[in-house]
């Protein structure tokens, strides 16, 4: 498994396999999110299992991550670092759309988005965050973020 901490309570990384899910679990990960469009989490047989949130993105120009799942996201890993767990989240390589989700956790915990960015380059040199679609969507979140009141993440924000 190739991953990242970020922070105490978030980590980067690529897709993990289901043998890796008890490496995540003694990480003290609870949450495990999915940026991937084509590979559906595997189920975890561990009693209790891991969460798993799958948000189908894609990692093109022409098809940018929609905001409303940076924000269903975000939702839910703040839900879990606040009942004491922690947070992974992964596209294929950990390079561009689990970046883009971790950006938008860190944005939500009070960071902006450039430092957000600047601690995921640190802590996980691969990733790639300036990629123009992958920051536009980071600040986009950014900016949409203040304005969505808790818990209600609008339907209309792309």
């Amino acid at each position: 498994m190739n991953f990242s901490k970020i922070t105490e309570d978030l980590f980067i990384g690529n897709t993990p396999r289901r043998d890796e899910y008890d490496h995540l679990r003694d990480l003290g990960v609870r949450l495990v999110i999915n940026m991937r469009f084509d590979s559906r989490p595997a189920a975890d047989p561990h009693q209790p299992p891991l969460d798993f949130l799958w948000l189908r993105t894609l990692d093109t120009p022409l098809l940018p991550i929609p905001i409303r799942a940076l924000m269903r996201g975000v939702k839910a890993a703040l839900e879990t670092i606040r009942a004491g767990g922690k947070v992974y989240t992964h596209c294929s390589k950990g390079r561009h759309r689990g970046v883009a989700m971790g950006a938008a956790i860190l944005i939500a915990q009070g960071y902006t988005p450039d430092e957000a960015i600047a601690l995921i380059k640190l802590q996980r040199p691969i990733a790639d965050p300036d990629v123009f679609y992958i920051r536009r969507r980071i600040q986009r979140f950014a900016r949409a973020w203040p304005r969505v009141p808790t818990g209600t993440p609008s339907q209309t924000i792309d």
